[in-house]
């Protein structure tokens, strides 16, 4: 019988071992290489030609080059997105993912006890896929030369004015509330169906001001119909170069975006999330993918599950501050 020193002894044992992890392993990586084995779900939460349905369709033809297996995008409307996204919360056949807009993957049940799915727990955050800011307008004939003497007018105005948004809850409702919180104006909320019954009431003088998403700004704004007072985000956005940022016109930390992203029910496997992340992202970062997110009205990023993750969580404490001291509920 051979005799080994506790050196070899313990090399042997180190190979064996090692042998041992890579043979559990093989059936894992294999696992994660045939996902997906069947036709994969985008569900939407909104309807065909909306843009986070615009956006599903974009990148399904290219998840299935990438990934071997039709994809199907599955519109379920309703609730501001949250009938879809419950129903991706719920998914049990691991072949379900969904294209969500932030307000369901953050403050949704902040909003509303009764939404039935909780964002920060249902989920398996897959990639962000494009970020914009919204758009602060005006009437055209605003007061005010520039930025900061419409604010100007504002604090003088206090409650006399009115904003409008496309319901509570919404992030233009909230957005308003936070930029109230952080410049001293004081405009009354009026919620209104959705977007374009807003711009028609900032047009017939009914609003003194709102926020409104870059691709419906901005050509209202070319049309001399609107007059953009800056954009949400931290600094200028390519969407709208003209324009400058909330905080540069002396709003000071206010940053603000919309953004959508995919994101997988909580029960994926995590080397499927992560084949898919690396898929989302990688599409997202085509130039093909990045003209067509831009024409849009979205700042193309691709990430990967953590940054999603993290955003997620930011956007949720900001929001969730403003919810919470406003006493906010679409109940």
């Amino acid at each position: 019988m051979p005799c080994f020193t506790s050196s070899r002894r313990q090399a042997l044992l180190s190979a064996l071992s090692a042998g041992l992890l890579g043979l559990a392993a093989a059936p894992l990586a294999q696992a994660a290489d045939a996902w997906p084995s069947k036709p994969l779900r985008i569900v939407v939460g909104f309807p065909a030609g909306s843009s986070p349905d615009l956006t599903a369709r974009a990148l399904a033809e290219p998840l299935e080059k990438a990934l071997g297996q039709p994809v199907i995008v599955d519109n379920r409307a309703g609730a501001g997105g949250n009938i879809g996204a419950d129903a991706v919360a719920k998914a049990t056949d691991g072949h379900t993912i969904g294209l969500m807009i932030n307000g369901n993957l953050t403050i949704a049940k902040m909003i509303n006890p009764a939404v039935r799915y909780d964002p920060l727990k249902d989920f398996a955050p897959v990639s962000l896929v494009g970020v914009a800011p919204l758009v602060l307008v005006a009437p055209a004939g605003a007061a005010g030369d520039d930025a900061p003497s419409f604010f100007n007018a504002a604090r003088a105005a206090g409650k006399r004015w009115s904003y409008g948004s496309p319901g509570v809850g919404t992030v233009g409702h909230i957005g308003m509330e936070l930029l109230k919180s952080r410049s001293g104006i004081a405009p009354v909320h009026v919620p209104y169906p959705g977007y374009p019954q807003v711009f028609n009431a900032i047009v017939a003088g009914d609003l003194q001001l709102s926020m409104l998403p870059p691709a419906l700004a901005n050509a209202q704004i070319k049309a001399g119909k609107l007059r953009g007072i800056g954009v949400t985000s931290s600094g200028r956005s390519t969407l709208v170069p003209e324009l400058p940022s909330l905080a540069d016109a002396g709003v000071k930390g206010y940053n603000l975006e919309i953004w959508n992203a995919v994101a997988a029910p909580a029960t994926m496997p995590k080397a499927h999330v992560e084949k898919l992340a690396a898929a989302v992202s990688a599409i997202v970062r085509t130039p093909e993918m990045r003209q067509r997110l831009f024409q849009q009205g979205w700042q193309p990023v691709g990430s990967s599950p953590e940054a999603l993750a993290n955003r997620i969580q930011g956007d949720a404490q900001v929001l969730g501050g403003i919810i919470r001291a406003q006493r906010i509920s679409a109940e």
